[in-house]
């Protein structure tokens, strides 16, 4: 049978096209809205007690954009696209961004094995290594001073091994008050002496340093155990230690409801701000949730909460939206909720 040159090359177009169009990746990177799991498959906790409900782990979904990605997402609602180097900065592979996010997971399961259980009175051994500044805010005291890595040791000449002990400390001085600290970088001591400054557009006082405690949990009784896979990010720390709480107490906290959050936690049980919350508020709404904790950063205009809630109003959601600062305010507002009809 004689084929027509024309349709053949016709169709080589049309391969090349669409082969391009699905495969080929653009320097752009798409998050998009993902799942809301139940928590009871991927946490466990040895002879733990059963609930009615569910707590839910919500994810963002992200992949490099082909140009068929790029153009359904440049249409679709809660679909972000950022550059690709916003993403992965220079000189950090996809691979590395990959194994970092799944260290922070597994710090995020030790902060709320620690939460959780100290909370739920359970038996739990903890080994403090002190605390670490992660980060400096530029335009604050410890601006040009401190740096990230270093070991606080003292303030004041008093002894500091977990956060809330310098943050409370700092907390009750005046702006313009000098602390002198104590700390360790590369293996030597170094004392510095600071003026404190209240944070712009804030009625509070400090370093403008983000810290972290870092500690070695060295026995639970009963074990818990965590089958997360290949989910990453330090965001399911509040939902983690409700679960796990859950577990641990006869009281049932989810009272028959499908209950879904996020937040990043502390040792402390302070909930942070996490990122594409737009995007998990919709996951969660799919799914069918009852409840959304959203991180309330103290009220901040531009919260998680609000965000929350704008995008709550917008779909038109029965999900409650609740805002939390700590682990303690979700479990007040569990144990106080009336059992699902």
């Amino acid at each position: 049978m004689r084929v027509n040159r024309r349709s053949i090359v016709l169709s080589v177009i049309v391969i090349v096209f669409v082969a391009f169009l699905v495969g080929y990746r653009l320097p752009y990177y798409i998050y998009k809205p993902g799942g809301a799991d139940a928590l009871n498959p991927i946490v466990e906790v040895t002879d733990g007690y059963e609930s009615d409900g569910d707590m839910h782990l919500v994810t963002v979904r992200g992949g490099p954009a082909t140009p068929f990605q790029y153009l359904l997402a440049s249409i679709r609602p809660y679909h972000d696209i950022d550059p690709i180097e916003e993403v992965f900065p220079e000189g950090i592979s996809q691979e590395d961004y990959h194994k970092a996010q799944l260290q922070m997971m597994e710090s995020s399961q030790k902060q709320s094995t620690v939460v959780a259980y100290q909370a739920a009175g359970a038996d739990i051994d903890i080994n403090y290594e002190g605390i670490y500044v992660v980060n400096v805010m530029e335009g604050m005291p410890a601006d040009g001073i401190l740096q990230t890595g270093d070991k606080i040791l003292q303030v004041d000449n008093q002894t500091i091994s977990k956060t809330d002990h310098l943050i409370d400390y700092v907390s009750s001085k005046q702006p313009g008050a000098v602390i002198t600290l104590t700390v360790e970088r590369n293996q030597e001591r170094v004392e510095t002496e600071m003026e404190l400054e209240s944070f712009p557009d804030q009625d509070k006082v400090g370093l403008g340093i983000g810290l972290v405690t870092n500690l070695e949990i060295e026995h639970v009784e009963p074990e818990v155990k965590f089958a997360s896979g290949e989910i990453g990010g330090p965001s399911a720390g509040l939902m983690f230690s409700l679960e796990i709480y859950d577990q641990l107490t006869e009281l049932d906290i989810s009272k028959g409801y499908h209950i879904a959050g996020t937040g990043e936690i502390s040792y402390e049980g302070q909930i942070g701000r996490i990122g594409g919350i737009d995007k998990k508020v919709i996951a969660a709404d799919s799914q069918g949730c009852d409840i959304f904790f959203a991180p309330n950063e103290g009220g901040a205009d531009d919260s998680n909460y609000k965000i929350a809630s704008q995008t709550a109003e917008d779909i038109e959601t029965d999900m409650e939206i609740v805002p939390v600062d700590t682990f303690d305010d979700a479990l007040k507002y569990l144990e106080e909720l009336p059992p699902k009809e």
